[in-house]
């Protein structure tokens, strides 16, 4: 069966290869390599040399044209690379095709995805939700390796021809897929019941793209130790601390465009905590140059996961890493996003925002006393509207 390994490769080489498309232009697949390549460096891979190619939809074979697979090969042995990653998810055929092809290891970004989230898993709960995610991507990617290697199955009704070992490994599979269901219910029922005692206590989720800083910002609010590092889904559990009063403060996992069908099914215990949240406080890395866009992805992953709407504060990070480029006077091209400077870009779309935004740098700790009395007062309006006989906790702490 295939193995999930790049973690353990620390210094392996690779190269990255996407397609531009009529439904992603070469900007759009250039933001998606340098994505693949941020990838590529958090499961520990050094992505030396990108390929593109254009086309109208991908090879239903080999996913890029021959003449390109060719060229591909060439710079692989040439300079002695081992691993080859696909920007999008290659169907079992596509990758049958291309390994035999190559000669090297092929990895698409979903399973690339996948290696992070298992080297990140920290809880048993996590590395079910892995595990299970993982035996689904594998489940139609196996291949027919021992097909001359007949098992007879013995007992009464199971005479015959025997069993391939494709078929074994395929009866093995969902049988490990069934039983990793049954897990993820019971600790879910245990989530549950957490989530109960946990009475009156307002929750609050942070979600944002993953890293727009959530993890440093936990840290700030709660004074917790949640691990933060510039890399990819460097929180992989739903991480739950105690902040101002009784509210309960989470931090999910960071949403990422092209995320796995099979990720999003099975961290449903790690979503729940937004579904279950009262207030939703989204951070966005206001420096990166496509922002908006990766707001556009985090709403709709909000969407699918809860359909009731939420208040949330939109919390605009990293105003410390913001750039632009002011553009000549004799320059008449049109303007882009690159060339606004931070106070016009608060007057456009964001303004209309008003008391539900604000501008921060965890990093720099700009703003942060003034979030945290955004977060209280946001936090005492939904507790004492829900259960007004506790208004003289909060008499209590604005006294002190």
């Amino acid at each position: 069966m295939k193995e999930f390994i790049i973690s353990e490769a620390q210094t392996e080489k690779a190269v990255l290869v996407g397609l531009v498309t009529p439904e992603q232009n070469e900007q759009k697949v250039k933001e998606y390599l340098d994505e693949l390549a941020f990838l590529a460096d958090t499961a520990g891979v050094d992505a030396v040399k990108r390929f593109t190619q254009k086309m109208d939809y991908p090879n239903s074979v080999t996913f890029v044209g021959t003449g390109k697979l060719q060229e591909i090969k060439e710079y692989v042995v040439e300079n002695e690379i081992g691993l080859v990653i696909f920007d999008d998810e290659l169907s079992p055929k596509q990758l049958r095709n291309i390994e035999k092809e190559l000669q090297v290891k092929i990895l698409d970004r979903t399973s690339l995805i996948l290696d992070i989230f298992a080297s990140r898993a920290q809880t048993a709960h996590a590395k079910t939700q892995v595990e299970l995610a993982q035996y689904k991507y594998m489940l139609p990617r196996l291949t027919r390796l021992w097909t001359h290697l007949e098992r007879q199955r013995g007992g009464v009704g199971m005479r015959g021809p025997g069993e391939t070992q494709l078929e074994t490994d395929k009866r093995i599979i969902l049988d490990k897929i069934a039983r990793l269901k049954k897990e993820l219910v019971d600790i879910d029922k245990q989530k549950s019941v957490q989530r109960k005692n946990r009475g009156k206590m307002v929750r609050v989720a942070l979600v944002g793209y993953t890293n727009v800083g959530k993890s440093t910002l936990m840290n700030l609010l709660s004074k917790s130790e949640v691990f933060a590092e510039n890399k990819l889904f460097a929180t992989l559990d739903t991480t739950v601390r105690k902040v101002i009063i009784e509210n309960l403060l989470s931090d999910t996992v960071g949403f990422i465009r092209k995320l796995p069908t099979e990720l999003v099914e099975s961290f449903k215990s790690t979503l729940d905590e937004v579904r279950e949240a009262d207030l939703l406080v989204h951070i966005v890395d206001i420096s990166h140059p496509t922002f908006e866009e990766q707001i556009e992805v985090v709403n709709r992953t909000l969407a699918e996961i809860d359909k009731t709407e939420k208040p949330m504060i939109m919390v605009f990070n990293k105003v410390d890493a913001f750039t632009f480029v002011p553009k000549e006077e004799d320059d008449l091209t049109p303007r882009g996003r690159e060339n606004i400077d931070l106070d016009e870009l608060k007057r456009t779309w964001m303004g209309k925002l008003q008391d539900n935004c604000i501008f921060i740098s965890a990093k720099e700790r700009t703003n942060i006393e003034a979030l945290k009395e955004m977060l209280y007062e946001r936090v005492k309006q939904i507790h004492i509207t829900r259960f007004p006989y506790n208004d003289f906790l909060f008499q209590q702490y604005d006294e002190e």
